[in-house]
């Protein structure tokens, strides 16, 4: 026997096509990936750095269940600097990875059968996350010209006195957009007493005249989300927050002693380093991925894809296939098999986006050029 609220959940389809693209080029096929939302950049030296002296000065013990202070320390001065709050480092648990966070958050809040809104379309993993635990994603139709963020008008329609939480996501996965600032106000102002998930993992990552927000900018009824994966370049380290109101700090410390006892010791080191070092390094690959998004964008659009909104966050496009496929998983695979470009199916982020294909430019231009030439070329020649 085995339980069936788990053995429903569909496949993560991004990981497969990496699996699948890693096997063809194990082949020795040449592959493009613009499929994984990986930097493409390593992690700068400083942090690692600070990471070899932690291990050197064996740091390789427990921590606190919420982290080490240090960190948690660093991570409330940079979110009271950057949003003029007053953030206390005891609303700080530290985690490995925004994944369990998402995960103590969910088990903190939401009881069997319970709803948790969030966009259609939305990061893959959310629902599934929501499934797990028993309760249920309702998922809230968005709107393609606004960068599919969640809108407090069709909000307000999806949300009753069984909704535990409303999940956003900004800087946003799989679109690129930022939810504007009056829209986190109003639905911050319409949710009343219902909490919010705010999901800011790409925060840092945006482009042009756009800045980022916080939720907690707007209310204190939240438990903020974020990580060092995306803007410090450290997927592989598996470090990542949790911001809460103080009321429900012991609650989530309580589940972190018992499913994840602490993040790892040295890797929280380097996290310090990572807030409190020089940012030259995040301010140039803002940069080029600035130039990669412009390139992308165009391109896309002059090989037939249907993009009727500017990304301008985080390092995706989500494109409309619906000219070249009715089906967008069939579509990306045969993409892969012919051309070897590896873009993830928009199935992957919810039925909102069926018909589409996610593009990451968290890749080189060169390789992003080669990309785009042999899409063009397969599509069009």
């Amino acid at each position: 026997m085995i339980s069936q609220k788990v053995a429903d959940i569909p496949p993560f389809y991004v990981m497969e096509v990496l699996e699948r693209a890693q096997q063809l080029e194990a082949e020795g096929k040449s592959i493009i990936h613009l499929e994984i939302g990986e930097p493409d950049f390593p992690t700068a030296p400083h942090i690692c750095e600070a990471a070899h002296n932690a291990l050197d000065g064996c740091n390789t013990t427990y921590t606190h269940s919420q982290g080490i202070p240090e960190l948690r320390e660093a991570i409330t001065e940079d979110y009271n600097t950057r949003f003029n709050l007053d953030i206390d480092p005891s609303q700080v648990v530290v985690t490995s990875g925004t994944s369990p966070a998402l995960m103590l958050s969910f088990m903190a809040l939401v009881d069997e059968g319970m709803k948790v809104a969030m966009s259609n379309p939305h990061y893959a993993c959310y629902p599934n996350f929501v499934k797990a635990i028993g309760g249920k994603a309702v998922l809230v139709p968005t709107k393609e010209e606004e960068g599919y963020c969640l809108n407090s008008d069709n909000l307000s329609t999806n949300i009753d006195a069984n909704t535990a939480a409303i999940l956003m996501n900004s800087p946003s996965n799989p679109a690129g957009c930022l939810m504007p600032a009056k829209e986190m106000q109003a639905i911050a102002d319409m949710a009343g007493d219902i909490p919010i998930i705010s999901d800011e993992i790409y925060q840092g990552l945006v482009y042009g005249d756009a800045k980022d927000h916080s939720i907690l900018e707007y209310t204190d009824n939240a438990i903020v989300l974020n990580g060092f994966s995306k803007k410090y370049c450290m997927t592989g380290w598996r470090l990542g927050y949790m911001i809460m109101p103080p009321n429900m700090v012991r609650l989530i410390q309580k589940m972190q002693q018992n499913f994840f006892i602490c993040a790892n010791n040295f890797v929280q080191h380097a996290g310090v380093a990572a807030l409190t070092g020089p940012q030259d390094h995040v301010k140039s690959m803002v940069e080029t991925y600035d130039k990669r998004r412009v390139y992308m964008l165009e391109k896309l659009k002059s090989i037939g894809f249907g993009v009727k909104y500017t990304p301008n966050s985080a390092f995706y496009i989500l494109a409309d296939a619906s000219k070249f496929t009715g089906n967008a998983l069939e579509f990306s695979r045969q993409i892969l098999e012919e051309t070897g470009v590896a873009i993830t199916p928009g199935i992957d982020f919810g039925s909102g986006g069926e018909g589409h294909v996610r593009f990451s430019y968290a890749n080189s231009l060169g390789n992003i050029e080669k990309g785009m030439e042999r899409l063009d070329a397969f599509l069009n020649g």
